[in-house]
């Protein structure tokens, strides 16, 4: 698979002559690039069982850290999101440290904080004699926040383990409210493989396995890991809140201007593509994308004794609710893909506006979460929900109802605000495509002699490559650009255009079961640590080798 392991730098001056003037027992082993694939599947392998310890340990205390600030007084520190959008900087310190303190990167100030608050390490090989400008540049991309915690009802409902400081008292966790609750884990037998906390599963554990991966790629520079190679790793901020918040920084502050060694070749998202019917870490091409559509229904308040003298905005906008999930029900404005799936849509969030609970209130603000398949349109969908009866006939009783895509406004930790529209782009990268045909082979490499599992036996380790797709988002949303957006180093990295956007190839690799993710009693199966690793730590060599 590695077909340049045995092709001479650029730097070296090998003469085929020479061979001939060294005695017999001084002749060197000519070592096939096979040969030299299998050496690097082996030892890849082998670090990567070697280094899970190391993973566990840096995953639980990434988990932990917010338990330091979220009880503590604000006049003293705390911080009561702390792990959350944009309250990340505690964890993100303590990732930047560790990187460094392991040896992830050759040189300290090979980790960083960009503009934005993401972190971001990268290394290569430095005596390939390959210019940076030439080689294959390989993102690792996994967000560092998570969902709230919500810590009593961990408490109450799993009992031996915290959200924060996982496994407490093995004996005391609610098994059967695990097996309901969540949509995979192990037999029983195998639970000691189980870590829990919130992040383990989103994503967290994405984020390690990069680390580890960047270790191993150090170490094996020597042997042709990195050959031909950049290997950049980001450590996101406020994807929950705001899916691809880091790659909007960077389409808008770095790759405008950047040169070819920075901009990706390829993009490999770690947010979990397990799935608990078809197996742990496929390998995902595509996702569908999201946007929030925003309804503010105004009427007039009154006192609730006399609703006549008002005009109700909770009666009338709960009637478009209403008639938005029956519109749903029926597939009514909604297309279906083959690979992606139906676009969807629900109600997610509400805020009335009201002087009291005998009232008639003022005003009524809800959202849906709209998922967008192939040919579906965020113009349309908004269109969709304004055209609802029920729409109309608020409107003809004198109130005032605004149908919008909300502007995302809030600060990442560094301060820098997007004030982007709350619109999160779908993509597909074709299953033909190099670059997906190089996950496919790193798989085989390093991760298939190694498990034993079947496709469709649950979320086990499959022994056979999965290619599918997510259900959910994740931060491959933030990089689509319009097609004219102005890129100069992208010329030539093969950027996949779709309708009026391009985006670099992107493809999904990452711990954890998809429907175990922003539930109580959220974990990991540890084990998916070390195969995410070997494979993010094997995939930049033979993407080189691909063709």
């Amino acid at each position: 698979m590695d077909s340049n392991a045995e092709t001479p730098t650029r730097n070296e001056k090998r003469h085929p002559a020479c061979l001939d003037t060294l005695p017999e027992e001084k002749m060197p082993t000519l070592t096939s690039p096979v040969a030299v694939a299998s050496n690097l599947d082996a030892r890849i392998a082998e670090l990567a069982a070697k280094y899970l310890p190391l993973a566990k340990e840096i995953l639980a205390e990434a988990i932990r850290i917010p338990a330091d600030y979220v009880d503590k007084p604000l006049e003293k520190g705390g911080d009561p999101l702390c792990g959350t959008s944009n309250h990340e900087q505690p964890r993100l310190e303590y990732l930047r440290k560790k990187i460094i303190e392991i040896k992830a990167v050759r040189k300290p100030e090979d980790v960083f904080f960009d503009g934005f608050g993401n972190l971001v390490w990268w290394v290569e090989d430095p005596n390939d004699g390959i210019p940076a400008a030439q080689k294959k540049v390989v993102y690792i991309d996994g967000h560092t926040d998570t969902v709230k915690p919500l810590r009593a009802q961990w408490k109450e409902k799993v009992v031996g383990a915290d959200c924060y400081d996982g496994l407490i008292d093995k004996a005391k966790i609610n098994k059967e409210f695990l097996k309901k609750e969540l949509g995979w884990i192990p037999p029983e037998s195998e639970w000691d493989h189980l870590l829990f906390g919130r992040g383990s599963a989103d994503q967290l554990g994405g984020v390690i396995s990069a680390a580890i991966a960047t270790k191993i790629l150090v170490e094996l520079t020597g042997e042709g890991a990195l050959k031909g190679a950049i290997v950049r790793s980001y450590g996101t901020a406020c994807e929950e809140d705001n899916d691809g918040a880091g790659p909007m920084y960077l389409n808008r502050e770095v790759f405008p201007t950047a040169g070819p060694e920075v901009i990706p070749d390829v993009v490999i998202l770690t947010d979990g593509t397990g799935c608990s019917k078809r197996g742990a870490l496929g390998i995902y091409r595509g996702q569908r994308g999201r946007m929030q559509i925003e309804v503010t229904v105004t009427g007039k308040s009154c006192h609730g004794s006399m609703p006549w003298e008002g005009k109700n905005p909770f009666e009338y906008g709960g009637a478009i609710v209403k008639e938005a999930a029956e519109a749903y029900e029926k597939r009514d404005g909604f297309l279906d893909d083959p690979f992606l799936g139906h676009g969807t849509r629900t109600a997610s969030w509400a805020r009335l506006d009201t002087p009291s609970d005998c009232a008639v209130p003022e005003k009524l603000v809800f959202r849906f979460d709209r998922r967008l398949t192939i040919g579906e349109t965020p113009e349309q969908a908004v269109a969709d929900v304004d055209r609802l009866s029920s729409v109309a006939a608020a409107r003809k009783a004198g109130l005032s109802v605004e149908v919008s895509v909300p502007t995302y406004t809030d600060a990442s930790w560094k301060g820098y605000v997007l004030n982007n529209p709350q619109i999160y782009l779908g993509w597909v990268t074709p299953e033909e495509h190099p670059s997906i045909r190089a996950a496919v082979a790193a798989y085989e490499a390093v991760v298939s002699p190694h498990v034993d599992g079947k496709i469709g036996e649950g979320g086990v380790l499959t022994k056979e490559p999965r290619v599918e797709r997510w259900v959910f988002s994740t931060d491959g949303v933030g990089f689509p650009v319009p097609k004219a957006a102005s890129i100069p180093g992208a010329a030539g990295k093969g950027w996949i255009e779709s309708g009026p956007y391009k985006y670099p190839a992107m493809l999904g690799f990452g711990p954890g079961i998809e429907q175990n993710t922003h539930k109580i009693g959220e974990c990991l199966d540890a084990r998916e640590l070390q195969h995410c690793a070997a494979f993010l730590a094997r995939y930049p060599s033979v993407l080189v080798g691909t063709k």
